[in-house]
């Protein structure tokens, strides 16, 4: 067996422990950052090491250091686990090794790519003569649809920002919640609009946006704006009525942007899709394919209607680029050169699951998210603060001395250190609260029961102090 080979059979050895230990081993690490520096922090050697040892050596290093998100007890952030088929798919995209930028570089990458963007645009049932670009998450997705709304608002008024820049430029106005995630805000700084040009708009109790807060707000000024709205915003999966803003955005004139992350995905479920109703309607939409698609990491995915816009803002020429003819090429309409080749991933998971098998991910998800929510939230020395419309949900937990933000913290902490399930703190409406997010493919009653029964147990032990 030769060194490449002896390599690949430890890496599969090892990450197929790995994922069939995922039930077993704590969802949070227990390795501490002391004791993964000091592994790691080896002095590196003059002489070669056997790529078979590099290996070994790294996953016992690691041991430990590795978060469990994979697992269907990881309820934190809204990251999902690997579909076998799209883990799969994705090894093989390191093993071919391509520059998916150009046809040229890699023919069988770019047609993948460009059927799975129409799957995608299918199953999200989203215009299907919009254009799209894999990026490596929601972060990018925002960037080259913020970028093609850029162009298309500034063009109307008569200037080239690709070829001018921004000074001089008529200033751009952008209207988004107060519940917008960070990403839309670091697009906006890396866009050269600032984050000076956004003014939040307060939502409902509900945490959507009502139309006559959007309606005076468009009234305030004639400036080229972007609207930002929400398909699920990440505290309470709360989803904007699209059928009533995006309209009144339009008559304004304005480019209408959907941050849908992950509740895009609800557009698949017949049971959800009502909550996303409208959505169609807008001029962009920036999702993950590693959030509810259940992809390996690095895959973002950001479509526009307005294809000349978008292609404007992207491509470019040079003297020894070979172009596709016929082709995609994605460097038209990502903001990458050098790139991986994402599009097995999602074309892998999208043939394994099928349009139903999507749409049952998402139901499964959602269900499990209410059962959580409304589990912990009935114990004793819980409550339930926001209950799921989607897969998202808040609990907190209530400290006899009355310090409930505290007391919310420090029983996160408690429960991520039991080892059975892992959360994440969050802020909302002034109160700390345990965010319930469901994406994972893995996620079965059994887990949702395994984590109420260990969440009772943390609280039962009353261990907890607020400090």
């Amino acid at each position: 067996m030769n060194e490449t080979s002896e390599a690949l059979r430890r890496a599969f050895d090892h990450a197929t422990a790995y994922l069939e230990g995922v039930d077993d081993r704590p969802v949070g690490t227990t390795a501490t950052l002391s004791e993964l520096r000091s592994r790691l922090r080896i002095p590196l050697a003059a002489t070669p090491t056997p790529a078979a040892t590099v290996i070994d050596d790294l996953v016992a290093a690691t041991e430990g250091g590795q978060l469990g998100s994979a697992s269907g007890r990881f309820f934190a952030w809204v990251i999902g686990g690997a579909l076998p088929s799209a883990l799969a798919a994705d090894w093989l995209a390191s093993a071919w090794d391509v520059n998916a930028c150009l046809y040229a570089c890699g023919p069988a990458a770019a047609v993948v790519e460009e059927v799975a963007g129409e799957w995608v645009k299918d199953v999200l049932d989203l215009p299907r003569d919009a254009s799209f670009a894999f990026t490596t998450g929601c972060q990018f997705a925002h960037m080259t649809c913020l970028a093609a709304a850029r162009h298309s608002l500034l063009a109307a008024r008569g200037w080239d920002v690709e070829a001018n820049g921004l000074s001089g430029a008529p200033p751009i106005r952008v209207l988004a919640t107060e519940q917008r995630h960070g990403s839309v805000e670091r697009a906006l700084r890396c866009l050269g609009i600032g984050t000076r040009a956004l003014h939040p708009l307060p939502t409902g109790d509900d945490g959507r946006l009502r139309a006559a807060t959007l309606a005076t707000a468009l009234a305030a000024s004639d400036s080229p704006t972007i609207v930002v709205l929400d398909a699920a915003d990440l505290n309470v999966g709360a989803c904007d009525p699209f059928a009533e803003l995006i309209p009144l955005a339009r008559e304004a004139g304005a480019w209408v942007h959907v941050d849908g992350a992950f509740g895009l995905w609800a557009r698949a479920s017949r049971r959800h899709r009502h909550l996303v109703d409208g959505v169609e309607l807008a001029d962009s939409w920036a999702t993950d394919a590693h959030k509810w698609l259940n992809t390996p990491m690095d895959n973002g995915i950001a479509i526009v209607r307005d294809r000349a816009a978008h292609r404007a803002a992207m491509t470019l020429s040079a003297h020894y680029l070979v172009t596709g003819g016929d082709a995609r090429d994605a460097i038209d309409w990502t903001p990458e050169w050098t790139r991986r080749a994402r599009g097995y991933a999602v074309y892998a998971a999208l043939r394994e699951l099928g349009r139903d098998g999507v749409a049952a991910l998402v139901d499964r998800c959602c269900e499990h998210a209410k059962a959580l929510a409304h589990g912990i939230g009935a114990l004793a020395g819980a409550e339930l603060i926001a209950a799921p419309s989607l897969n998202q949900g808040l609990v907190r937990f209530l400290d006899p001395d009355g310090n409930h933000d505290r007391y919310t913290d420090a029983m996160i902490a408690a429960i991520n250190a039991e080892g059975t399930a892992f959360f994440s703190g969050t802020t909302f409406r002034g109160r700390r609260a345990m965010r319930i997010s469901v994406v994972n493919w893995r996620t079965n009653e059994m887990d949702v029961r395994r984590t109420i029964e260990a969440v009772g147990r943390v609280l039962a032990n009353g261990r907890v102090r607020a400090t």
